[in-house]
């Protein structure tokens, strides 16, 4: 971050520890309250931020955070009732605001930065005009050669590349991490005092990660107060300064980064930092060779579309084998080929060159027919089971329609078949820890580790030897995310199981993983044991890879 960019609010203090020292906080409130009718979601929330500090405010889905945050910035949803004791927006009594008021100084004083920037950025404007937009609402007049160089400045202070290319891009035409940059851009445009930025890095690979937290740290190096939203503690460790732990709508711990995830005083807050990975056991222990090879792969070659009169290859020369009980870990940034191997290893695609097997047979060469009897065989766990189900059926049906297509039960058109379809529906339940009481539920009825499990009941259905697990934990929160490597992990051992697990999380590929493969550009860059892999890393890739990822410090 360059202070001296046009646009960009520069330091009022040699640094963020100085600044919060020298000037009042930019934010007080006390007392803070949010109700739904009787529901109150958010209750009695007490916060402070100071000129270049870094709040952050973590917790699961539903502990309250992102409701918080949209209170600070006037934007609760319809129907919510809000209240607070004291409530002061950079010296401003926020707590007498009405919509008028509210309008004036949000982007103003405080700016919003969402979690899914491919949703807050229009994609019928050109990033510059999305970026432009802040300046035109806080009331600068500008010619349109100032208006352009004012968005190229905010595009390099984000270290956006080519700022001048990208300012007359589309949203679709850009990477995740380049949108989140655009999002913070227009954030910045018309120099707030505060930044609340809502789980900006959840769907970010790790290196982007890692950049966009550098990022945010910039900021609060020119003075801006930064309240940032997780429910990773890992991240904002690397950059908080303060940290508010809730849960149920009620902060339970709060205190300076370094006591609340060192020295955590409650229960709750012990069970969130418990809960990363990089803070349990390092690595499985070292397996042996000597189990079959289940899946094998060779000089798969998989490639879509042309530029430059050069074909691209999502898939390039990839070999591996996978053995039976054991687990292949897959990462590599958004975009290396993880998820297009996936769909070679399930033979939902044919590579152009190259070729699977499965227990040594043919199988992505095989015939359709040959393929669907053995199918059964080989799973898929999504990375979103909520866009895998039909909104419309029960649990029940879920799984069930599983159950029937596995041929296990054969027609469950009546009578005892039907009670044996059941039965099956019901095992499965109890086998990944859900309870009956939800056969009847619809996906939207379900929490993110509900859906999961769901999931993984509905691939076990035609009881599989081997699955295939596209970021199975990426969208979960970090307690539910462990849940549900556990309940992989037992099931592994109980059903001697055979994984490919794809990731972009290093901490997670290392916990469940015997081997790990290293994807860059469709190209295997780097392939061995996990505890060699990560100790001696060869690739100058997975160096990179590993130095990004965040983890609680000392």
């Amino acid at each position: 971050m360059r202070a001296s960019d046009p646009g960009i609010r520069p330091p009022d203090a040699p640094g963020p520890g100085a600044a919060a020292v020298e000037r009042a906080d930019v934010l007080s409130v006390s007392g803070l309250r949010v109700a739904f009718g009787g529901d109150v979601v958010v209750d009695g929330v007490e916060l402070r931020l100071s000129p270049g500090e870094c709040l952050a405010i973590v917790g699961e889905s539903g502990s309250g955070k992102t409701m918080t945050a949209r209170a600070l910035l006037g934007l609760s949803p319809q129907g919510a009732s809000v209240s607070s004791s004291a409530f002061t927006i950079d010296g401003q009594d926020a707590a007498r605001f009405g919509p008028r008021s509210w309008r004036r100084v949000r982007g103003r004083t405080i700016a919003l930065v969402s979690q899914d920037a491919l949703v807050s950025l229009d994609p019928l404007r050109r990033v510059g005009d999305e970026i432009a937009e802040p300046l035109e609402i806080a009331g600068e007049r500008l010619s349109r050669e100032q208006r352009a160089e004012r968005v190229r400045a905010l595009l390099r202070s984000v270290a956006m590349p080519e700022p001048e290319r990208r300012r007359r891009e589309y949203p679709h035409q850009l990477s995740g991490g380049l949108r989140q940059r655009a999002l913070i851009a227009s954030a910045l445009a018309a120099s707030p005092s505060i930044v609340v930025a809502d789980e900006p890095t959840t769907a970010l690979d790790v290196t982007v990660q890692a950049r966009v937290l550098g990022l945010l740290r910039d900021i609060t190096a020119t003075g801006v107060g930064l309240v940032l939203i997780s429910h990773d503690l890992a991240v904002v460790g690397s950059i908080a300064d303060r940290i508010a732990v809730m849960r149920g709508g009620v902060v339970v711990e709060q205190g300076a980064a370094e006591q609340v995830l060192h020295r955590p005083q409650h229960p709750y807050t012990r069970e969130l930092v418990a809960a990363v990975p990089a803070a349990r056991a390092p690595a499985r222990p070292a397996q042996g060779d000597d189990r079959p090879v289940v899946v094998s792969a060779s000089g798969l070659v998989k490639t879509f579309g042309r530029r430059g009169g050069e074909q691209l290859r999502a898939v390039d020369e990839v070999s591996f084998e996978l053995r039976e009980g054991r687990t292949l870990g897959v990462v590599g940034e958004s975009g290396s080929g993880k998820s297009t191997l996936a769909r070679l290893v399930m033979a939902l695609e044919r590579p152009d060159s190259g070729e699977v097997l499965l227990r040594g047979e043919p199988w992505s060469a095989a015939r359709e027919r040959e393929r669907r009897t053995r199918r059964s065989a080989v799973q898929l766990i999504h990375q979103n089971p909520y866009a895998a189900f039909d909104p419309r059926y029960t649990v029940r049906r879920i799984v069930g329609e599983a159950v029937r297509a596995a041929g296990r039960t054969g027609d469950a058109g009546g009578g005892r078949r039907r009670g044996d379809a059941e039965g099956r529906v019901r095992e499965l339940l109890a086998l990944v820890g859900l309870d009956e009481a939800l056969l009847s539920r619809h996906p939207a009825e379900l929490s993110g580790g509900q859906r999961q499990r769901v999931a993984i009941a509905r691939a076990l259905a035609t009881r599989p030897s081997i699955l295939v697990c596209d970021e199975p934990v990426s969208a979960l929160d970090v307690s539910v995310q462990a849940q549900v490597l556990e309940l992989l992990a037992r099931l592994q051992r109980e059903l001697d199981l055979s994984l490919l697990f794809i990731s972009h999380d290093l901490a997670v590929v290392r916990q469940v993983s015997d081997e790990v493969l290293v994807m860059k550009d469709g190209r295997v860059v780097e392939h061995g044991p996990t505890e060699r892999l990560f100790a001696e890393p060869r690739h100058e890739f997975t160096r990179e890879l590993l130095a990004a990822v965040p983890t609680l410090g000392p």
